[in-house]
């Protein structure tokens, strides 16, 4: 049976269990409301009821095709739309706004980035004490080079998935980067199943400290920087991070901004 191209990305590309693990972990307290922006298919948001006691999760996205692959649920919200524009401050209220997948990147300038990143700050201070705004973010020396990787992820059934990321396009001096994620779907190395361009991406890559001057400007108090992976996992499944004093030449991290209320 073949796989379609949301259930390809949250095999190859998503570890949802683990990510809400983590941002349960970095917030650091017992929060209970996710605000998952670009949401997708909004795997984050469906983990985050099942692995947070009273969790419920507000799903943002535009993607009409992705929107309706969301399963009902009483505990998920489902916006569709624009991240800012309809969503309310008070109403979409959050503990942690979680924007994954280098989505950070959908603002090309700095002033939509600003807008963003105040309408977060207002949702999450209406959302209680401590919240937290959490990204992805890749760069350093290999952020602007062109080519592409593949990666091998099996299926229970003996199958393969090749995922490959491809960046086609990079400009140091614009900062502006264009990707796609291709999947191959192989069983005894012959192949079942082909999706090219499954995801294409258009983003302007932000500088870590481009981006905390950004958070900062936009009313946040602290930033942190933590690795992708949890620092440990206990027997329970309990992840512990510690936030980064230092990066690789090239990395690829999560940053947290603390409101802090």
């Amino acid at each position: 049976m073949d796989l379609d191209r949301y259930e390809l990305y949250e095999l190859c590309v998503q570890a949802p269990e683990e990510l809400v693990r983590q941002l349960v972990a970095i917030h650091g307290g017992t929060p209970r409301v996710l605000g998952e922006d670009f949401c997708g298919a909004a795997a984050i948001s469906a983990r985050w009821t099942r692995c947070v006691d009273g969790g419920r999760a507000i799903a943002v996205d535009s993607d009409q095709d992705a929107l309706a692959r969301i399963p009902k649920h009483d505990a998920i919200e489902i916006v569709a739309g624009d991240v800012v524009g309809d969503t309310d401050s008070s109403r979409h209220a959050a503990d942690v706004i979680w924007a994954g997948n280098f989505s950070i990147g959908e603002w090309h300038t700095r002033s939509c980035l600003l807008k963003y990143l105040r309408h977060a700050r207002a949702r999450l201070g209406t959302g209680g004490p401590g919240g937290v705004f959490v990204c992805d973010l890749y760069g350093g020396e290999s952020a602007f080079v062109t080519g592409s990787i593949d990666l091998e992820h099996p299926l229970p059934d003996g199958r393969v998935v090749v995922y490959t990321w491809e960046q086609r396009s990079a400009d140091p001096l614009t900062g502006r980067v264009c990707n796609a994620i291709h999947f191959e779907v192989r069983r005894d190395g012959t192949v079942e199943q082909t999706v090219r361009d499954a995801f294409t991406y258009d983003w302007r890559l932000w500088s870590v400290p481009e981006l905390r001057d950004a958070l900062a400007e936009a009313g946040f108090a602290t930033t942190e920087i933590y690795p992708r992976t949890p620092d440990a996992v206990d027997g329970e499944g309990a992840v512990y991070v510690q936030p980064l004093d230092e990066v690789d030449d090239s990395f690829d991290v999560i940053i947290a901004a603390r409101t802090g209320s």
